[in-house]
């Protein structure tokens, strides 16, 4: 059941956030430095983009490091997801995929 609501949790993670980033780009035309330099408007902008860089190298760290344990490889994928989406998709859809059972 759980596993579910990991999933669940994954798919809002990507879908919601991903809203936000479309529309600043049909608003603002097609450029990631400038998205980038647009969250680095303010200090507490800047920390928020550190906080979730940190946290997605630490999620990176922690996927790579269970991978290597548990042989679940599939696991790996929320490494890009983490990255090219954000967070909130990539450690739910972590989650998902480390509560399947490993043949």
């Amino acid at each position: 059941m759980i596993r579910w609501v990991y999933l669940a949790l994954a798919i809002w993670g990507a879908i919601h956030p991903m809203y936000y980033f479309i529309s600043w780009f049909e608003a603002n035309g097609y450029d990631l430095m400038a998205m980038v330099d647009a969250w680095h408007v303010s200090a507490a902008g800047s920390g928020l983009v550190w906080d979730l860089t940190i946290a997605a190298i630490a999620l990176t760290v922690f996927i790579v490091s269970e991978v290597a344990m548990r042989r679940n490889w599939i696991a790996l994928i929320a490494i890009p997801a983490t990255f090219c989406i954000g967070v909130s998709c990539g450690l739910p859809l972590y989650l998902f995929l480390r509560a399947r059972t490993v043949t």
